[in-house]
């Protein structure tokens, strides 16, 4: 395949091989554009790989599209609808057989991949849009703007042919990313059940269930409502939590479990202290605040090229590890930390020197990451979350269907887990987010929950529930027990493309066995 390029005034045409590097020198010159495009013809389906955890990111056919928030204009403002993603920087077609990615994206017919990915995302993202009416690939670098002296990577891609594993065993060797060194984890999450409204009684209430079902070197991680606000994470909520968090990651280990926490490092609310006390700590866009969506009523980025936030965060971390005691984190809401480039420094970079700040910080402890670009994480955490949050139905409530792609909804949570599967045990271990057993506080039905946690079983590394186990009688304990079987023992798991529709296949004590994917249930 031919591949055409330009960058400002500088053009050229390449004939598309495995590894392609692309330089152009530049004069102390600013970026106006820097685009590629080769033809390459639609195949059964295609995947373009979303902009952050938790976006929707499934295969295509030619009579798919790719939206943003469809709901009237002064909802989307009102509820910062348009900040959780690409959506302020990259133009949605809304048409259908037009798809954008970011960073990767496949065509494949049946069983066979051809692959178009990434090698460098440091100079700006690569952004692979297609038309399946022209049959046209446009790839652009996300650097425009960028003042560049010297050599300028423009394009630095990789392009394979082949089985799933041997394009994307090839994409990780060529980037050098070795499978992470960390176990997978089977556990337990605040957040499904009692959302915010945690306490010290309830963590110790469900720390005391998890007996049933846990054992020791399981994680039991503390969600959100830990802290008085989202941005004050040096303290406790001391209503909440009146002996502290070190009491509480004590009593965890007391039950031989991995302790972890949830924060979101990189944005604060308005009631936050630093919101009230360090303005100049906040990321300004035109003079304002910027907004990253409308959780915990708005809240926002911290400006990472301050110095004094960075020694906030490693404070923040030091705490949390060295005087609390937990072993792993949950970094939630990381895109926050880079949506817009510097004049040096595209927003890709950007992304990439937070996700090594976080790494430093952290040293030897457990990353889990989430609402983060993808590949500025590849081997910088231990795990990922690669969907949205589940919900307590299917797909969400109707309006919300018109949401973001980032939106809650469990049937978008497990396309992202059958589609991101090729990053689980190359660029980390998979989240595919929590299963539940339990009958009251939900909406899922059976048939619905137990194809969530049979899906996460099999495709990820990370399987956590949500529920009060206490509450489990001997059927459900016995249903837990079974479901970390499946994943501990199932072998030779692949997603086999049929027909008839595709299947996850698997072998469990020497018999093969399958489960149909399915969109409904």
């Amino acid at each position: 395949m031919k591949l055409k390029w330009v960058v400002n005034d500088s053009r050229g045409e390449t004939e598309l091989e495995r590894v392609n590097h692309i330089t152009v020198e530049m004069n102390d010159e600013t970026i106006t554009r820097c685009k590629a495009e080769m033809t390459v013809p639609m195949s059964e389906k295609v995947y373009f790989n979303g902009y952050q955890s938790w976006s929707w990111s499934p295969e295509y056919t030619d009579q798919d599209a790719i939206y943003p928030a469809r709901l009237p204009r002064v909802l989307v403002r009102r509820f910062a609808l348009d900040r959780y993603a690409d959506y302020h920087f990259v133009k949605y077609e809304r048409k259908k057989g037009i798809f954008h990615g970011f960073s990767y994206c496949y065509f494949r017919d049946g069983d066979k991949f051809k692959l178009f990915a990434s090698l460098d995302e440091d100079p700006g993202y690569t952004i692979f849009r297609y038309s399946c009416k022209t049959n046209k690939l446009e790839i652009t670098r996300d650097c425009e703007g960028l003042k560049q002296n010297g050599s300028f990577h423009a394009f630095d891609l990789y392009y394979q042919e082949g089985s799933e594993d041997e394009v994307f065993d090839g994409w990780f060797k060529q980037l050098g990313i070795e499978p992470p060194h960390v176990k997978r984890l089977v556990g337990y999450s605040s957040w499904y059940n009692r959302y915010e409204a945690i306490s010290e009684q309830t963590i110790l209430e469900d720390l005391e269930g998890c007996k049933k079902v846990l054992i020791k070197g399981n994680l039991f991680q503390v969600d959100d409502g830990w802290e008085p606000t989202v941005g004050d994470w040096l303290e406790p909520d001391k209503t909440k939590f009146p002996n502290g968090m070190k009491s509480v990651c004590d009593k965890i280990h007391e039950q031989g479990y991995l302790a972890g926490i949830w924060l979101a490092p990189f944005v604060c609310t308005k009631k936050s202290e630093i919101y009230q006390k360090h303005q100049d700590w906040l990321l300004k866009v035109n003079g304002k605040n910027w907004l990253n969506g409308s959780n915990w009523g708005g809240f926002y980025s911290l400006d990472l090229d301050n110095p004094e936030v960075v020694k906030h965060i490693i404070k923040v971390f030091k705490r949390v590890f060295d005087e609390w005691g937990f072993d792993l984190v949950k970094l939630d809401f990381l895109y926050a930390a880079a949506p817009f480039p510097s004049k040096t420094r595209s927003r890709a970079g950007k992304m990439i020197d937070a996700m090594k700040l976080l790494r430093e910080v952290c040293k030897d402890k457990l990353i889990l990451g989430c609402g983060v670009p993808l590949m500025p994480a590849f081997g910088l955490v231990d795990y990922c979350r690669i969907g949205c949050d589940v919900s307590l139905d299917w797909n969400d409530k109707k309006i919300m269907q018109y949401a973001h792609r980032e939106r809650v909804s469990t049937s978008h949570s497990i396309d992202n887990t059958l589609y991101r599967r090729q990053l689980n045990n190359r660029a980390w271990i998979n989240d595919p987010d929590v299963f539940f057993l339990r009958e009251d506080n939900i909406e899922l039905t059976p048939a619905e929950k137990k194809y969530l946690y049979s899906v996460g079983a099999l495709m990820d590394g990370i399987l956590l529930t949500s529920d009060n186990p206490a509450n489990y009688d001997e059927k459900k304990i016995k249903e837990f027990k079974e479901i970390v079987k499946l994943r501990e023992s199932a072998k030779n798991v692949h997603l086999v493309h049929k027909k008839s529709g595709d299947v996850i296949s698997y072998t469990i004590d020497g018999e093969e066995k399958s489960l149909k994917i399915r969109k409904d249930i």
